[in-house]
């Protein structure tokens, strides 16, 4: 044994090596991409110096072995690793950054995209919600002081390094704004990421797209590739509840199928929908990113391009004054319903709003009366009661409650959710909305003894 491992070991190592580089050969424009990707967004959308955007979101392992930077030149951003593997992201003007993937940059930038027209309107002079202007005395019963103490506590940094990176907290009690802070080199006009808010946005559109009789949701998902086989029994309602039984891997520690199709796809849809059936539909729950955006393609097809891009922002985002809202597309021109959307903190509480007011604004519907009910109603594969229709919820383990995402807050608590620390937490019961826009890489915020510490300052 001895002596055939002293004669085997060269091979072994030689098999050792190949696959550590045939893994960093996946792994690299995936670093680069993310890097380009994210860095162009957070200069050109969030309107940020590219020094602070690398020290913070690319500051850490293994995003720190790359080299990243920005040219206005043509308004883009590239990003490479050790010299290697150097990818472009563009801005384009009401798109957002898309990165270069499977498509000429001179084929990408000759798209034609109808965009939507954005109201005139000077929202500094028109009252809130809709609008920025501010009551001057708020008339609920309500220990400001203790109310500021948990808000600044939230902005604290453990250990007295920059990890938790709390850049936004709004609060919205009975439709007013009653606690509102920014981190330095933040304010109410900067937009920021949402990350997988995006999903919660797409739950929007699907919902307006059933309002007005587009799509039902008990209807057999319409992607040409799957007629033929299995996957012809996924339907809308099991993509909606991330339970459609395709195979997935949502991992972002390295090449996966959440990476490859945010970094390397050209239509991320198309690239999910391409994806075999694992579990039958509608018995497990798997939180997919590639779900929601074959539900974004699946929109597209509903429109078509000429008022795809459009019916978004024209039939929803706009009425209830999400003005600065961009949600940017995939290379096919698709909006990645996944992961990337840009707002402000404001105009996120809006979004949180709308749901708290089941789908009405100002007197006019825009989601259909039971959608709120359907999007918090639990999956049946999620068996702590966590997951409905692109929102995640604090309902918890059928038979026993208590055994939830935050224990200490309603059940009837439901979020949109991005991964570094990006929520808007909506709770019926008490009438609260609260934003939180962080860019967490450690030393997390307790979300749970957040929301509770604000919910015991509230009136009964």
């Amino acid at each position: 044994m001895r002596t055939f491992l002293k004669k085997s070991w060269p091979y072994l190592l030689g098999l050792i090596l190949v696959a550590a580089l045939y893994y960093v050969k996946l792994a690299l424009p995936i670093l680069s991409g993310y890097g380009a990707k994210n860095l162009c967004s957070c200069v050109y959308l969030g309107e940020r110096p590219q020094e602070d955007v690398i020290s913070n979101e690319l500051a850490s392992f293994p995003l720190n072995l790359g080299k990243f930077r920005i040219d206005n030149t043509d308004s883009s951003a590239y990003g490479s690793v050790f010299g290697l593997s150097i990818r472009k992201a563009i801005y384009r003007k009401g798109l957002g950054c898309t990165l270069i993937s499977q498509i000429d940059e001179a084929e990408l930038r000759k798209q034609k995209i109808r965009l939507p027209e954005k109201p005139l309107i000077n929202q500094d002079t028109v009252p809130w919600p809709s609008g920025n202007l501010l009551l001057d005395t708020l008339s609920h019963r309500i220990d400001n002081s203790a109310l500021q103490e948990i808000v600044d506590e939230a902005f604290a940094e453990p250990g007295g390094k920059p990890s938790r990176r709390t850049r936004a907290i709004l609060v919205v009690y009975k439709g007013q704004i009653i606690a509102e802070k920014y981190a330095d080199g933040f304010d109410q006009n900067s937009r920021q990421m949402g990350w997988s808010m995006a999903k919660s946005l797409t739950n929007a559109m699907m919902g307006n797209l059933v309002l007005n009789g587009k799509l039902k949701l008990s209807n057999s998902a319409a992607i040409w590739e799957w007629r033929q086989d299995e996957r012809k029994q996924i339907t809308m309602d099991h993509l909606m509840r991330m339970s459609s039984g395709l195979g997935w891997n949502e991992n972002y520690s390295g090449p996966s199928s959440a990476t490859n199709m945010l970094f390397k796809s050209r239509f991320m849809g198309m690239y999910a929908a391409d994806n075999k059936l694992k579990h039958e539909p509608g018995e497990v729950f798997y939180y997919s990113s590639g779900t929601s955006n074959i539900v974004s393609r699946l929109i597209r097809q509903v429109y078509g391009d000429d008022r795809y891009h459009r019916f978004p922002y024209e039939d929803i985002f706009y009425k209830i004054g999400m003005l600065s809202l961009v949600m940017e597309p995939d290379g096919g021109g698709t909006f990645v319903g996944s992961s990337y959307a840009y707002a402000t903190a404001r105009d996120w509480a809006r979004f949180g709003l709308l749901y708290l007011n089941n789908g009405v604004w100002n007197g006019g519907r825009l989601l259909p009366k039971d959608w709120v009910k359907y999007s918090t109603t639990p999956a049946k594969g999620a068996k702590r009661g966590e997951y409905g229709a692109h929102f995640w919820l604090n309902s918890g383990e059928p038979g026993n409650r208590s055994n939830r995402m935050y224990p200490d807050v309603p059940t009837d608590l439901y979020w949109a959710d991005g991964f570094e620390g990006q929520n808007v937490f909506i709770i019926p019961s008490k009438q609260l909305v609260v934003v939180k826009l962080s860019q967490t890489t450690g030393n997390a915020l307790d979300d749970n003894a957040f929301l509770s510490s604000i919910i015991k300052l509230l009136p009964d």
